[in-house]
């Protein structure tokens, strides 16, 4: 398999799993404004899905990989259990900083494996992006830890 489709196909599903776990626990959020900072996230989350999708069609016909309905599934229950008693920003915040905490290891693992490999420089570039977006959303998040 290219490794530009495997790397595209990574960053995808993680764009996809912060997309799903927003959505989980966006009904849970009363405080409107840390509800704006959510669609902000989600935003960002479908703006790196969405660039995946277009350099994606350069190398398969395919649609990139994202969340398979059992990860899905797993998120869903875990978020439905750990926010059944509290549902404050501070829990919501920290189940989606721990979440995005996993996807920057993930994006960072990508890194360092395909260091010298020859990634497209788009592909490259929507990596990096994933990474500092990630970096920067868990900032924002702590906030309301």
């Amino acid at each position: 398999m290219d490794n530009n489709v495997n790397v595209l196909d990574e960053i995808n599903k993680g764009a996809t799993m912060g997309m799903d776990a927003i959505m989980f626990v966006y009904d849970k959020v009363g405080d409107q404004t840390f509800k704006q900072v959510l669609d902000g996230e989600y935003r960002k989350y479908k703006n790196i899905s969405e660039r995946v999708t277009a350099e994606y069609d350069k190398y398969s016909i395919k649609e990139p990989h994202s969340t398979n309905a059992m990860n899905k599934a797993m998120t869903w229950y875990g978020i439905q259990m750990k926010t059944m008693k509290d549902q404050s920003n501070e829990k919501i915040s920290e189940l989606l900083v721990q979440g995005t905490n996993m996807g920057i290891i993930e994006g960072v693992r990508l890194q360092n494996q395909n260091q010298h490999n020859d990634l497209n420089e788009n592909v490259r570039q929507i990596l990096d992006d994933f990474v500092a977006m990630q970096e920067d959303s868990v900032e924002t998040l702590k906030k309301y830890l």
